[in-house]
Formats: structure tokens, C-alpha cells, sequence
């Protein structure tokens, strides 16, 4: 049973036992914690749940006409409903009633619906212009550096370079026991904030890593769906979160869905002629699915050339020129890549105060 002090909870006030276990079972699908009562819940509860489950017979016992109509409640019928469930759906000001189990799908979407916080989260994508531009190494920095500073109140760092062997190596917690894309079992096209952050292995507090698996046995990692990739997006998003995906250099459906959902599109270029040719295609290619994109330039410059000459070529702001990273080889080898003052953080906290400011 449920306690007065639950809040922000599935509510559920079932007399029916069939009825009751019909929608335990659609709970669990959707990774959905329910607070069950049998009595009348009380206001506090009534009005701190972020959804209430509830059908006729309940309305008729628990004299629910007296609390205050709130939004997301739900009656829910065994078959389809008559009269009297469309009485008691009035009664409490239901906002749909769901005969089940043919409406099993609402109502696992409804769970999904009423775990966000309402507060919208944010998205950021990270390309490379090319292969070992480092995009990986950014975007695990920038991860960390929003964990670090409580930019959102959650982090998700998604690993969309399936051949890269891993973004929980450069993290450092690749025998940490944890969910990654192979394991990753979408249901409805939803996936549970909640159980989402349950499930990833933790780099750092509030730092979830959703990486990329390893084929060792020889054979190519398996391919990323974009119907995953929205789900894991659609959640974290709506649950308030950040999520940095690394696309490095990737292309295909689920790179095109982190392009796409991104609220901003940061472009890493080595300060190198050839790298700044390639990064005009690479651009292209961003431009036609997101034009919030912005620039990064790394050093060093071989040619002397400069941050400003490669923006004006590639027609993007500049968010930061910075040099290479000093020690950094040796720091991913032996401990991943962790937090320390230096280039790397500069170009994070750009990404940052960039995303932040839009």
C-alpha cells in the first residue's frame, strides 16, 4: 500500500481484483510504479499523484464527487463501457475512459505521458568533420561537465558511433555493470525515464552512459534503430534532461534522428585544410536535417590557419578555438577521460553556454 507522504505518483483506486491486475500488468510494461489504495486516498494524495487510475466502482464508494476535478485521471472498464462508466467518468471529470485490455496502448502511453516533469529538457549533438576529429572525447566532456554543474538535473550521454568501440571506455566504466544499445528492449516505442536512469551505468553522479556494444568475437556491432533512438530522446527530454549524443561520423536513420531532435548541432574541425574540406560536406549533410549547428575549432594549426578563416569558410558561428589537450592519450588509457581544467573543459563549457543561451 501507498502512504500519504507518496507523491508525484501513479495512483491507483481499483475495486474490481481482475480489473486491478489487468492494469498492474500494463504498469509493469511500461516501467511504471503504482501507488495502490483501497480506500479513498485522501486529498494530499489525490492532487500530488501525476495520474489517477481509477473505475466505477471506486467513484461509487469512495464519494470521489466531493475532491477537486484535476487533470490525469483515468477510468478504466473491463470491456467496453455503458452508461453507468461514462456517469462515473463525469463524476470525477475523467479525462478518458480506456476499455481494457483492448486499450492496453493508451494506457501504457498515458503512463509514459504523466512521467514527465513537465519541464522540457535539451539536446545537444556532436559531429566530427572527420574520422579522429574527436567528437567522442567532447561529447564524454561535455556529459561530464553538465553532470558536474547540474545543468539539467539529469545526464545522458548516448553513444550513436556504433563502430567506435565504445563510449564507456573513454568514461572509463566499461566493467561496470549496466544496460547498453544491445540490451536495450523498446516496448510501444517508450522507453521510462525512470527506469532508463535505473538501468545505465553511472560515470559520474547524475552522468548516465547508454554506450555502444562490442563485438568481440569478431563480428560488426549491431545497428542502432531509430525507433529506439527516438524513444531514449522522446524520454530523457521530457523528463527535463540533457542528452549529448555522439555522432562522430556517423550517417544512417538513427544518426539522422540525433541530428534532427537536437537543439543544437556542434561541428568539431581539426585546424587543418583537409579537415576544413571535408567539414563543408559534413555541414551540408547537418544543414539538410538541422540548421542550428555552430562550430568548434581544434588545434593544433600545422598551416598556421586560423579558427576565424575556417567559420568563414563553413559560413558557422564559432563557439571556441582550443588547442590539443595536453596528456590527454595517457589519461584515457590508464583512468577514462574524467574531469580536469584545460582545453577540453574550455570547449565544453562553450557547448554549454551555447546551448543554454538558445
Amino acid at each position: 500500500m501507498g502512504s500519504e507522504s507518496t507523491t508525484a505518483s501513479a495512483l491507483m483506486l481499483i475495486a474490481e481484483h481482475r480489473l486491478r491486475d489487468e492494469v498492474r500488468r500494463i504498469a509493469a510494461a511500461a516501467d511504471r510504479h503504482l501507488d495502490e489504495q483501497s480506500t479513498p486516498p485522501g486529498r494530499r494524495l489525490w492532487t500530488g499523484a501525476a495520474l489517477v487510475v481509477l473505475d466505477s466502482a471506486t467513484v461509487a464508494t469512495a464519494e470521489l464527487s466531493r475532491y477537486p476535478r484535476r487533470p490525469d485521471t483515468i477510468l478504466v472498464t473491463e470491456g467496453e463501457p455503458g452508461l453507468p462508466d461514462w456517469q462515473a467518468a463525469a463524476t470525477v471529470g475523467a479525462d478518458h475512459v480506456f476499455a481494457l485490455p483492448a486499450d492496453a496502448d493508451r494506457l501504457i502511453e498515458a503512463f509514459a505521458e504523466a512521467e514527465s516533469t513537465g519541464e522540457d529538457g535539451a539536446v545537444v549533438a556532436i559531429a566530427g568533420a572527420t574520422g579522429g576529429a574527436g567528437a567522442s572525447i567532447l561529447s564524454a566532456a561535455t556529459a561530464l561537465v553538465a553532470a558536474d554543474c547540474r545543468f539539467r538535473p539529469e545526464t545522458v550521454v548516448v553513444d550513436g558511433d556504433r563502430l567506435g568501440g565504445g563510449i564507456d571506455l573513454l568514461l572509463g566504466v566499461e566493467a561496470v555493470d549496466g544496460l547498453r544499445w544491445p540490451d536495450l528492449v523498446v516496448r510501444d516505442g517508450r522507453v521510462a525515464a525512470s527506469a532508463l536512469h535505473a538501468a545505465l551505468p553511472a560515470a559520474a553522479p547524475g552522468l548516465g552512459v547508454l554506450s555502444c556494444g562490442r563485438a568481440l568475437d569478431g563480428r560488426v556491432p549491431d545497428e542502432l534503430g531509430p525507433a529506439a533512438v527516438q524513444a531514449v530522446l522522446s524520454a530523457a527530454r521530457g523528463a527535463g534532461d540533457l542528452v549529448v549524443c555522439d555522432v562522430s561520423g556517423e550517417r544512417g536513420p538513427h544518426a539522422d534522428r540525433m541530428l534532427e531532435a537536437a537543439d543544437l548541432v556542434v561541428l568539431l574541425v581539426p585546424a587543418r585544410l583537409r579537415a576544413v574540406a571535408a567539414a563543408q560536406a559534413v555541414a551540408a549533410h547537418i544543414g539538410g536535417r538541422n540548421t542550428n549547428q555552430a562550430l568548434i575549432v581544434r588545434g593544433p594549426a600545422p598551416g598556421g590557419l586560423r579558427a576565424a578563416e575556417v567559420a568563414d569558410a563553413l559560413g558557422l558561428p564559432l563557439l571556441a578555438a582550443v588547442r590539443a589537450e595536453p596528456g590527454l592519450d595517457a589519461r584515457l588509457e590508464r583512468r577514462g577521460l574524467g574531469l580536469a581544467r584545460g582545453p577540453l573543459r574550455t570547449a565544453a563549457e562553450a557547448v554549454l553556454a551555447e546551448l543554454g543561451a538558445r
